[in-house]
């Protein structure tokens, strides 16, 4: 043992101790302080996770909802279109039915718009899509109903249109009917309407210087021919003046016609003649009046029979005849 001058019996010295090392220690406390960190941060971002998750499948699950309440909304609008589409005639009828079914779609429509629509909302949408679908229930109702109104107005119209039809069928066959009866009255009045003459007289007169008149039948010696007849009444004929026509015939069988006045006209049943003279006389409806008229030439008459008719509205109304003889020796 060797010796140490610093150390006496009388100042003795402990051995100095070695100092303990912390450093562990602190290490160790971070240590476990960084893995309850890690464990804190590992377990916060596993619940963030789980949270998440839940909201993705509560999202999911709204989205779902929503997309089924869309659905159900699409279909209840299909139906709205089929209802409606093809019975554009019957959109006047059903415009009260319009009106709460568009509000109802606008109010159905606010909420399936919106891609945050809760729970609760959707459930309304579902309950608003119900009551669309009982309005389209009725309004099918609706239209079956005016569709079998409009089926018997259908119905009710083509048989009027049937009757009308025949109607008209049977319309145009009585005016056709009317229109041969007018014509075939018109054909019996004009005919009615002609005149009759009676009574006819020729009678040769011969005039002397001093104006009287003398009835002779030698033919030399006449000088006009005086025509006189009768005109019957007749109560179809109306008042006014008559047109008449008196042809004569000579004794050669030639017609007589004079410088003026004579020209032809047609008959009903003789074809067209040569009249010798137009007469127009007064005539009042329903009476008889006696007409007369003298007919002259200007050459001499001729030996033999005259025959001179008389003409009213085509047809003869009267005819004599008048022979004039060769004069005696002093004749």
């Amino acid at each position: 043992m060797s010796y140490n001058p610093e150390y006496s019996a009388t100042n003795p010295q402990q051995p100095t101790p070695k100092r303990r090392d912390d450093r562990k220690i602190i290490y160790g406390v971070l240590i476990a302080a960084l893995l309850a960190t890690w464990g804190y941060i590992i377990y916060d971002k596993s619940k963030s996770n789980e949270s998440i998750n839940q909201l993705q499948t509560q999202y999911s699950n709204v989205d779902s909802a929503r997309n089924e309440v869309q659905n159900q909304y699409n279909e209840a609008l299909a139906r709205l279109d089929s209802a409606t589409g093809n019975n554009t005639q019957l959109q006047g009828a059903l415009t009260e039915r319009q009106s709460e079914i568009n509000n109802l779609k606008k109010q159905i429509t606010s909420i399936t718009g919106r891609k945050n629509a809760t729970a609760a909302e959707l459930d309304r949408a579902r309950g608003l899509i119900n009551q669309l679908n009982m309005r389209i229930d009725d309004m099918y109702a609706e239209i079956q109903r005016l569709k079998g109104e409009n089926q018997t107005l259908a119905s009710s119209n083509r048989r009027l249109n049937s009757e009308k039809q025949q109607l008209s069928t049977e319309k145009s066959q009585l005016e056709e009917n009317l229109s041969n009866t007018e014509t075939a009255r018109q054909q019996v009045e004009d005919v009615a309407s002609t005149l009759h003459a009676s009574n006819l007289n020729i009678t040769p007169l011969r005039v002397k210087g001093n104006g009287k008149e003398k009835e002779t039948t030698t033919a030399k010696r006449v000088d006009l021919l005086r025509i006189s007849f009768d005109v019957d009444e007749n109560r179809i004929a109306t008042t006014g003046n008559k047109e008449l026509y008196v042809a004569v015939t000579a004794p050669d069988g030639r017609p007589v016609t004079m410088a003026s006045g004579s020209g032809t006209f047609d008959t009903r049943e003789e074809g067209t003649k040569t009249y010798t003279n137009k007469v127009n006389i007064p005539y009042e409806q329903g009476k008889r009046s006696a007409v007369s008229f003298d007919w002259k030439q200007e050459a001499k008459y001729q030996l033999g029979q005259y025959k001179i008719e008389v003409y009213h509205n085509g047809f003869k109304i009267g005819e004599g005849t008048k022979t004039l003889k060769k004069g005696g020796l002093f004749g």
